[in-house]
């Protein structure tokens, strides 16, 4: 019983912190270094003000916990890794993606994405997984996943930029439709 309840507040805690680092960091008072870092005894300090406390062990065992290493630290220091609505620099150099990367989606996306292709949406990027089985499983938090593939190589030697995350996510502003690979017959 004890580990479903802490099992429970780690995610509890985990999407407190991604509202806040990455979306709404002025509901609780944080202001993010260009960046998107804040010191953690701020955060913990706006937390318990706006009450949601939240011990150091508890945001250490989220960072450690957990498996997408949403965020990162340094020394003193939170952000999250990406996936932020407000305006941050990553700072992440660009990098060549392999020739194939992978988007999890829906099927009631699938004719938007035909037409505009992926696009950021509320983000900064549109996020890219380097495998299959991770793009399954970020597609099944909507529902039924579909897997679409990315013609990574051919929108890198096009000029399209990427960035790699710290934990692994690929990151560019846009995939055009010419560039998708969409499963089975229409």
């Amino acid at each position: 019983m004890k580990d479903e309840h802490d099992e429970r507040r780690t995610v509890k805690v985990s999407k407190y912190l991604s509202r806040h680092l990455r979306h709404q960091p002025e509901r609780i008072g944080l202001t993010p270094d260009p960046a998107g870092w804040v010191e953690i005894d701020a955060l913990i300090a706006a937390a318990a003000a706006h009450g949601f406390p939240v011990t150091r062990e508890e945001l250490d065992h989220v960072v450690a916990a957990n498996d997408k290493q949403r965020f990162a630290v340094d020394g003193d220091r939170i952000r999250a890794s990406q996936g932020h609505s407000i305006e941050v620099d990553l700072g992440l150099p660009a990098a060549t993606p392999p020739p194939y990367l992978y988007h999890g989606t829906v099927a009631r996306a699938l004719d938007a994405i035909r037409a505009q292709g992926l696009r950021p949406m509320n983000r900064h990027d549109v996020h890219l997984s380097a495998d299959r089985e991770t793009a399954t499983r970020v597609g099944a938090r909507r529902g039924r996943p579909v897997v679409l593939a990315v013609d990574a190589g051919a929108m890198h030697r096009d000029g399209h930029v990427f960035h790699v995350s710290a934990n692994g996510v690929w990151l560019t502003k846009a995939v055009p439709p010419r560039y998708l690979r969409f499963p089975g017959p229409r």
